[in-house]
């Protein structure tokens, strides 16, 4: 065990004076040894010294910054020595990594394995679900589990990440010597940093306990704390008050970035140490990630990217979490750090260095959906045959890129213009339902790989020629065991083959799986399992009397409302608060206008840069227009019917998602940037863009909370059919409804909603986007997937019957 700390202390000794104090001044200096270099706890000497600095403060009630008064030596030593013992334990307790890898594979506990993983994402269910998910996945042969760790839910404002590790670091020290007549002052300044740090790990954002209930299941777990994460996630994971940190350029050689980036790291290594749940402590994690999908845009930052993914990967390894990290699409990923492959197909894939084994971080099992877009299939015979070829070609490691895909809950969904639903053609739907023939068939696969598991992570492949496309991987060992793949690339063709001494018969585009090189267990093209169909049944639940309010549009709210001169961009101005940002000005129309006599009404030209505009005429819905995932920026053009005198426009700018991928996203615009322009007057074109805008972010009803329980009882509510009220835009809708028996998934039918929210009880479910895009592409059966915990909550005005609370807006 290295020594730790090296103590030199210089006395000045001098007699006791007559008040009974101490007089007995020792000056302290600590020399760190290559303890801040422990290759699995590493602590900065600057955290150390501060921690030994307030323990000494907690301890001595005469101690200042420059001078210990102590009334014994013994008692000092003994408190010295007590101190560095816990340190010790601590540090000896880390020690032991169990997670290695070579060229052949992981290597858990001194042995290398074949593993399948599949990425559930935390946040994209509820707790109630997770248990059942990760049970379904180890039930259909998986052994780890990956999620990625959202930044922007766990800290939605910016916290001291530094003092918080110091805060639970050195609390726990003066906690023991509480009697010290400092401790209250001290307790009080801890409170108060501890709540001035924003953190949120409540709810479905619970990673530790979704980390514990895959440590429950007897699965391992992969941690992606990225902290970017891309994922079809809002701001690709990123709060947005990121953004504003000064001189900060995302994903780049830059301090203010990489500060934030490793005290958020710094956050959940941190967490995931203290709740000992790295497979080096005794957890499930196997492996952690950091950055994610950095390849592309490291070519074109060049040098910076380069120090960028140098700094990230030392960061990293440096944490000492006694498991292996991982970059994801780096080829330049540095020592010890693996690069791994994401895609349809990585059987081509090569790791960066020979001594680095082959791991597939995201095999795609489908696609994500955008609004207007089509629901994206992949036939499963085809994930079988990929996932064969990259093991038959040295890759040990796979995971499902979604095994569960879920729901974007409220406004976590990116793109822009990415779908609540977040399905991806998973082997468990979003519902958490089991999707067949693609659960049962890959749980084949599992098995039958898994039967040439030895062979496999012992030696390397024989490779044989069976015909044009055609070829044989064989495995042997030097203890006898023997496994083969036979394949066939034609896409279209089948083929009889001949392999030892043996006739097989090859599907287009398969693979045979023989683990006694004789008899075929699996072909990947041979599904054996019934197609499944989901099908949402109607409950006989009623939804009683519904209620309507208008959106007010005509007023402003000056308590809250800016006026500025020319067109800001919507972000700056919401800071995402709300999907919604109005841009208010007004005009002055003369009598004398040729309009007004008759003529053609002028024509608004609005150019946006994403992603949808309502435009209001002095109260009236004059138009809308929105833009696509390709295309964010549209031009919304229109007839205006405006009269003599001064006119009112309103254009409500509508978010549907924050980017989530691109070459520095964070400067991305959106909302209103004009040019705006009248067109048709008698004096020509009269360009807005540089007068006098007022800005009001979100709605009235956002601001009045009427998705809450206290904020529904606040308005009057009109008594009306929903079906009537269709068309008529900004209008918010409630109902009550018993909440349904059983425990089986729960869903809305949404078809014919445009862009919205909903919330059951005051917890906001889905932004249910721009649905006009799909009702125009196609005809659509919106679910919209419900929490059933939701569902059981009651709301303070609710009727005494026990029914819930149903709000659209």
């Amino acid at each position: 065990m290295t020594l730790l700390i090296n103590w030199l202390l210089l006395l000045e000794l001098e007699e006791p004076d007559n008040t009974g104090l101490p007089n007995k001044e020792w000056t302290l200096f600590l020399l760190l040894s290559p303890f801040h270099r422990h290759p699995t706890l590493r602590i900065s000497p600057h955290i150390f010294n501060f921690s030994l600095y307030l323990f000494l403060i907690a301890s001595f009630p005469a101690f200042d910054s420059d001078h210990i008064y102590i009334m014994e030596t013994t008692s000092f030593s003994k408190l010295v020595f007590l101190f560095c013992l816990a340190l010790w334990c601590l540090c000896s307790q880390l020690v032991h990594a169990s997670v290695t890898y070579d060229r052949k594979a992981i290597v858990i506990n001194g042995q290398r394995r074949i593993l399948f993983s599949g990425s559930i994402h935390y946040p994209r269910s509820t707790p109630d679900m997770w248990e059942d998910l990760i049970e379904k996945a180890k039930e259909g042969g998986l052994d780890v589990v990956e999620t990625y760790v959202f930044w922007n839910v766990h800290e939605p404002s910016p916290g001291n990440v530094l003092l918080h590790s110091l805060v639970l670091f050195c609390f726990a020290v003066i906690s023991h010597f509480s009697t010290c007549y400092r401790f209250e002052l001290l307790f009080n300044v801890f409170v108060s940093a501890c709540n001035s740090i924003q953190y949120n790990f409540e709810g479905r954002y619970d990673l530790v306990r979704f980390v514990k209930t895959i440590q429950k299941a007897g699965l391992y777990a992969h941690l992606r704390i990225g902290p970017y994460v891309c994922a079809e996630w809002n701001f690709g994971g990123f709060p947005v008050w990121l953004k504003y940190v000064p001189g900060i350029s995302f994903r780049t050689d830059n301090e203010p970035f990489k500060r934030a980036m490793q005290g958020f790291t710094e956050k959940i290594v941190g967490m995931m140490k203290s709740e000992q749940l790295f497979e080096s402590q005794g957890g499930p994690i196997i492996l952690s990630q950091i950055e994610n999908e950095y390849g592309a845009q490291s070519k074109l930052l060049g040098a910076a990217g380069q120090n960028y993914v140098n700094w990230a990967a030392k960061m990293a390894v440096e944490m000492g979490t006694g498991v292996p990290w991982v970059m994801c699409k780096e080829d330049d990923a540095p020592d010890p750090v693996i690069n791994t492959c994401n895609g349809f197909y990585c059987d081509k894939f090569t790791p960066n260095r020979p001594y680095k084994p082959m791991i597939w971080t995201e095999a795609w099992s489908g696609w994500f959906t955008e609004f207007g877009g089509p629901i994206h299939k992949r036939p499963v015979q085809d994930l079988a045959f990929a996932v064969a070829r990259f093991i038959i070609r040295g890759g040990s490691f796979v995971n499902y890129y979604m095994y569960h895909g879920g729901t974007n809950f409220g406004r976590t969904a990116g793109g822009p213009f990415i779908a609540t639903s977040y399905d991806y053609d998973a082997p468990l739907d979003e519902y958490g339902l089991i999707r067949q023939p693609k659960y049962g068939h890959l749980k084949e696969v599992h098995r039958a790989i898994k039967m040439c598991e030895r062979a496999l992570v012992s030696t390397d492949p024989i490779v044989t020629s069976l015909g044009a496309s055609q070829q044989s991987h064989v495995y042997t060992t030097e203890s006898g065991d023997c496994a083969a793949f036979l394949s066939n690339y034609d896409s279209k063709s089948s083929v009889r083959v001949l392999f030892n001494n043996m006739h097989y018969n090859l599907p287009p585009w398969s693979v045979s799986v023989l683990p006694d090189c004789r008899n075929v267990v699996f072909n990947t093209a041979k599904v054996g399992v019934q197609t499944s169909q989901m099908q949402m049944l109607p409950t006989n639940t009623q939804m009683f009397s519904w209620g309507s309010f208008d959106e007010d549009i005509y007023s402003v709210d000056d308590s809250s409302a800016m006026t500025a001169p020319g067109l800001l961009e919507q972000i700056n101005v919401t800071r995402d608060a709300s999907d919604y940002l109005w841009y208010i000005t007004s005009v002055d129309i003369g009598s004398s206008e040729s309009f007004l006599r008759g003529g053609e009404l002028p024509t608004l030209i609005v150019q946006s840069t994403g992603h949808a505009v309502h435009v209001f005429i002095n109260g009236q819905l004059s138009g809308s227009a929105f833009g696509t995932r390709e295309y964010r920026r549209f031009t919304y053009t229109g007839k205006v019917n405006l009269r003599a005198g001064t006119n009112r426009i309103a254009m409500l700018s509508v978010a549907i998602g924050l980017p989530n991928v691109g070459e520095h996203f964070e400067t991305w615009s959106t909302g209103i940037l004009g040019p705006v322009a009248l067109h048709g007057l008698d004096q020509g074109k009269w360009d807005l863009s540089g007068q006098k805008w007022t800005y009001q972010v979100g709605l009235k009803g956002e601001a009045m909370d009427l998705a809450f329980p206290n904020g529904i009882s606040s308005v009057a509510w009109m008594q009306s059919a929903i079906v009537v009220q269709r068309n008529q835009p900004l209008t918010w809708h409630r109902t009550y409804f018993d909440a349904p028996e059983g425990d089986e998934p729960l869903a809305l039918d949404m078809e014919g909603m445009g862009k919205g929210q909903i919330w059951i009880n005051g917890k906001v479910l889905e932004d249910t986007g721009l649905l006009l895009l799909l009702v125009i592409a196609m005809t659509v059966t919106m679910l919209v997937h419900l929490d059933r915990q939701s569902a059981k909550l009651v709301v303070a005005n609710q009727p005494s019957d026990g029914t819930t609370s149903l709000d659209l807006g």
